[in-house]
């Protein structure tokens, strides 16, 4: 029906829609400030949909304490985007938070604030991680504080069914843990494809590089590096390289002591829940390489600032650098960080080298693939490798901290020409009793 003014004039049917139409307009005003331009329509809506859900996310109270229904909740929006940023977002798409209270607490708990990961995942797009292996994404945040990784409908399935009990082993250890810090989990969806990213901490360092990692799962079985993974500029060694290449990690008694309770209850925790897949990732930094790459790129940048006149270098390659707000933000505010230095709160799976150490290096240690349940699936694969093998090759467990063991080093070991990867042959390895132990297995 139309309306009529005070002119007594019938108004046209427009007017009606007008209000419509504003609040319609009024709904993105806030958003403008942002443009979520990424190179896949799918990031463009990730970043929109954690930027809505932590805007939402404050106007909400922080609850006293969590409820089993916040276990199984989830926030969701459909958009009909017709009018912002229609250059960078879809057209239509949908947009799916798992269980935001769980996560916010969990993000609370290891000290990352709401603010800071909105920011380090919204400022700029995320960038390919080094190992995307082209399955799925795998991405960095643009500061390299956080690690989005594309999951399937099974491990969102997984992660809700363990979700209860990983929030309570991290109340109990106070957020001290070498699991993987899940952050947020989210279900994109655009033309009608469904897209699941899981948010967790980066384990390795947002500045320093590491130029040398491991996969250990406590075997040698089928556990050595293929050759095609050896020309890649960093490859992930696995045990059989570890063992062959004499690898060592020189931490101080008190490192070491600290590192084990962790190991030892992150993985009971997980035997608990039937977990079997996980490995134990480890990255190396070594500080002089880093030192002497970082020399080389300022005097590259040194170059290119006078090819252009004056102009400012970026971050150097050496060191990442580190962004001026997100999660690392508040760095730039402190002293400047030296070679081989880290700050604990921001690389919290960082160990330094004890002094008297053969090298100065920073280790990165911490568990991954903890979504992997031990099902009928891999009850099958683990009776076909010990039978294949001769040796039971499942159920890490406590075999896992067993792996470790043999390399942590409280005690500096004299140098020897066989310490790196380039200069050892394989079949040099010297017995002691914590390789053979690893070779039982």
């Amino acid at each position: 029906m139309a309306a009529v003014g005070n002119s007594g004039v019938t108004s046209s049917p427009m007017v009606i829609l007008a209000p419509k139409t504003k609040t319609k307009k009024k709904h993105f005003v806030q958003q403008k400030v942002k443009v979520f331009r990424a190179s896949d329509p799918i990031l463009s809506v990730f970043m929109w949909g954690v930027n809505h859900s932590i805007n939402d996310l404050n106007q909400v109270p922080v609850p006293v304490m969590l409820l089993p229904d916040d276990f199984k909740a989830n926030s969701k929006i459909k958009v009909n985007n017709h009018l912002f940023n229609k250059e960078n977002l879809p057209g239509h798409f949908k947009f799916k938070e798992y269980c935001p209270q769980v996560f916010r607490n969990l993000r609370e708990r290891f000290g990352i604030e709401d603010l800071d990961y909105q920011i380090s995942l919204t400022r700029s797009p995320p960038t390919r991680s080094a190992d995307d292996q082209g399955e799925g994404f795998l991405l960095n945040s643009y500061d390299r504080t956080l690690v989005i990784k594309q999951i399937s409908s099974e491990d969102v399935a997984d992660m809700h069914n363990i979700l209860s009990e990983y929030h309570q082993h991290i109340v109990k250890c106070h957020g001290s843990t070498l699991l993987p810090q899940f952050l947020g989990m989210y279900r994109v969806s655009v033309d009608n494809e469904e897209t699941y990213l899981i948010v967790m901490r980066n384990m390795f360092s947002h500045r320093l590089v590491v130029h040398r990692k491991y996969d250990l799962k406590g075997s040698l079985v089928d556990r050595e590096a293929s050759d095609k993974e050896r020309e890649k500029e960093l490859p992930t060694f696995k045990d059989m390289d570890f063992r062959n290449n004499m690898q060592k990690v020189y931490v101080s008694e008190e490192e070491k002591e600290k590192f084990m309770e962790k190991l030892n209850r992150d993985v009971e925790f997980l035997v608990k829940l039937k977990i079997m897949d996980y490995s134990l990732l480890l990255g190396i930094h070594d500080i002089g390489r880093g030192e002497r790459e970082e020399e080389a790129d300022e005097a590259s940048n040194e170059d290119e600032q006078e090819a252009e006149n004056g102009l400012v270098p970026g971050a150097t390659v050496g060191s990442y650098g580190t962004s001026p707000e997100g999660i690392a933000g508040y760095m730039s505010s402190c002293k400047p960080l030296g070679p081989g230095e880290f700050d604990p709160y921001v690389d919290v799976y960082a160990i330094r080298s004890c002094a008297g150490a053969p090298q100065r290096e920073v280790y990165f240690m911490g568990l991954i693939d903890v979504l992997t349940q031990y099902d009928t699936k891999k009850k099958a694969a683990h009776a076909a490798k010990t039978v294949k093998h001769g040796v039971s090759v499942g159920g890490r467990g406590l075999m896992a901290a067993a792996a470790l063991t043999m390399c942590l080093c409280s005690r500096p070991e004299p140098k020897s020409p066989q310490s790196t990867l380039s200069s050892t042959p394989k079949g040099s390895v010297t017995s002691s009793p914590s390789s053979l132990r690893s070779a039982a297995w």
